[in-house]
């Protein structure tokens, strides 16, 4: 969907990246030139502009990005943009009429939308987060009037039709979901939005909250009218402090405008909306222990049954979804559940949000069709391996995925497409590996966040875990046995089959999956006691091969402390006493020259 003004705007991306790389400070030189110019209110609509905060559009790396509306043109994108190059494009561009190509986005940059298709994030880049009037414009809340115009059960039976399955990692059928809780007794039921987004790399949950807020507050309203609830949560983790300002801005404009609260739209439905900001323990994301956080009690996972459709928040039935769940809802309302079932595969309807991280050329949120490739995803969209290294391996579904190897390229995305091969798709986080990548070290990384983030209330994760990740630090550090290998696999197993929460269930993942594809390396980590991606510390010293330094110097610029001697002309040398094996070395030589 195109965006059109009758004045000239410019958009400034405000999100988490965009304020970090100095969005404030590109806004104030826009106003101020803006106003120095007479461009601002100007009388003229030719002439008058403005500045417009936005959420997020993705591809943070190229942060701060400025989209550029003139009326009647096409929107042109700047990449990298401070304060100091406003004056120039203000000159140059929306006066002068001609466009500043030297910052101006280049063919990897709408490489990396090619193959999205953007109906979540729509609006992200387009809609100021903090404006309910701007929302409204692009057609917001029309949804959740059209919602009210038909019966609970035809708007469930609307949800069901569209094949969408929850975005929180379980992929659970929606409308199902929704069919228990409003299927169970009781007068008081509560709606519970999960925006304890806690995976290592993974930004899904948190651009769409800074970015449309309102979105997720509308695909609530929905779902709360059609379940039966008249309360609602949404429980977003402190660490988020932009998300959470704007979703409390928000949702007291709604209050406001008689969208929450009493009678919404003037109808019998009733639905007042909080705040509960999580701690930042990762378990949380489980939705029970989500539960016992919101009623005071420490954030620990509890039996199933009874179900939180039966017996929830304070002993009520209630349901639980995450924040991409309810922000597809409105355009499935809008558009239909066939518009939503004609997208993606059989099994898996809809697009998919994934935070692309690692060894990828444009990292970023994109949102895609289900099904698409692993290959199109790292090639197509993160536009390939960069330094002209080659593809290893891919974690996808956060720290409790699985490991892909270059013989699942043509995987399709999809939950059981993902499950057959080893991975999961989680909550959408996706890193990228390459040869530099050590797996075994791989595994230890997540394998220590998950122990880590155990509540440790059963026995299975809370030893279990441990015990692994002890094996694994023997191995990356040369103390290896050769039992280790065979002795995680049973143990990871046991901790599979026997641990109380999801947390538990899928926390040995990554270890079972590299020991799959990459027993070789564990393999060398215990019998020869190296690392062939070189990068396990313990187990290297590095060098550098002569005939293949091309005597740059980039390695010494590269080595933090000062071990790398060089002089014009000369094979780089390393001096072991004082390198620290920080690996900055191997990673930013081009020419593979350090060993």
């Amino acid at each position: 969907m195109s965006y059109t003004t009758d004045h000239v705007e410019v958009h400034v991306c405000m999100g988490t990246a965009g304020v970090a790389s100095g969005g404030h400070e590109v806004m104030e030189a826009l106003e101020a030139e803006f106003t120095k110019r007479g461009l601002k209110n100007a009388e003229s609509k030719e002439r008058n502009c403005a500045a417009k905060q936005t959420g997020c559009r993705g591809l943070c790396a190229r942060d701060v990005l400025i989209d550029v509306y003139i009326p009647g043109k096409d929107p042109v994108t700047y990449e990298h943009v401070n304060a100091e190059m406003v004056p120039t494009i203000v000159e140059e561009h929306i006066v002068g009429g001609n466009i500043v190509e030297k910052w101006a986005a280049k063919a990897d940059y709408f490489q990396f939308y090619d193959k999205q298709k953007r109906y979540v994030l729509a609006d992200c880049g387009r809609v100021d987060p903090e404006s309910l009037e701007d929302y409204i414009k692009l057609g917001g809340y029309e949804a959740i009037k059209k919602a009210l115009t038909m019966t609970p059960e035809q708007v469930i039976d609307e949800v069901k039709k569209s094949g969408l399955r929850g975005r929180g990692g379980g992929g659970f059928p929606t409308g199902l979901k929704w069919t228990f809780c409003r299927n169970s007794p009781g007068d008081h039921k509560y709606l519970i939005c999960n925006a304890d987004e806690g995976d290592p790399g993974a930004f899904m949950d948190r651009s769409i909250i800074e970015g449309n807020p309102h979105a997720v507050i509308e695909g609530m309203l929905i779902a709360g009218y059609a379940i039966g609830c008249d309360e609602g949560y949404i429980y977003c983790r402190a660490e988020y402090p932009l998300a959470i300002v704007r979703v409390i801005k928000a949702i007291k404009d709604a209050e406001a405008a008689g969208i929450l609260g009493e009678k919404v739209f003037g109808t019998d439905f009733h639905f007042k909306l909080k705040l509960k900001e999580g701690a930042g323990a990762f378990v949380c994301g489980e939705e029970t222990a989500l539960i016992a956080s919101i009623e005071g009690e420490r954030g620990m996972p509890r039996p199933r049954p009874p179900f939180p459709a039966v017996k929830g928040l304070w002993q009520k039935p209630s349901n639980v979804n995450n924040v991409e769940t309810f922000a597809n809802l409105p355009a499935i309302l809008l558009n239909g559940s066939e518009w939503y079932a004609n997208i993606g595969t059989e099994k898996s309807k809809g697009t998919k949000i994934f935070a692309l991280s690692g060894k990828v050329k444009s990292t970023g949120l994109v949102e895609v069709p289900m099904g698409i490739t692993v290959r199109e995803l790292i090639y197509d969209v993160g536009g390939g391996i960069p330094k002209k290294r080659k593809f290893k391996a891919v974690q996808l579904g956060g720290p409790s995925g699985g490991c892909l190897t270059p013989d699942h390229l043509e995987t399709p995305i999809d939950y059981d497409s993902l499950i057959a091969a080893g991975a999961m798709m989680g909550s959408g986080g996706v890193v990228v590996m390459d040869e530099t990548n050590c797996m075994v070290n791989v595994a230890h990384f997540f394998l220590t966040f998950t122990q880590r983030e155990s509540c440790g209330k059963c026995i299975p994760c809370r030893i279990g875990t441990k015990t692994m990740l002890d094996i694994l630090t023997r191995i990356i550090t040369g103390q290896g046995r050769e039992e280790d290998i065979d002795l995680l696999l049973e143990v990871g197993n046991d901790i599979k089959t026997a641990s109380l929460c999801g947390l538990g269930q899928t926390a040995p993942n990554p270890v079972l999956t590299t020991v799959k594809y990459f027993r070789h390396e564990y393999e060398a980590h215990i019998r020869n006691k190296k690392c062939p991606a070189r990068e396990c510390a313990e187990l290297i010293e590095f060098v550098v091969i002569d005939d293949r330094c091309k005597k740059c110097g980039i390695c010494k610029k590269a080595c933090p402390v000062d071990a790398i001697t060089w002089e014009k002309g000369t094979v780089a040398y390393i001096d072991h006493a004082k390198c620290v094996k920080c690996r900055e070395c191997i990673v930013n030589c081009p020419f593979n020259a350090i060993d």
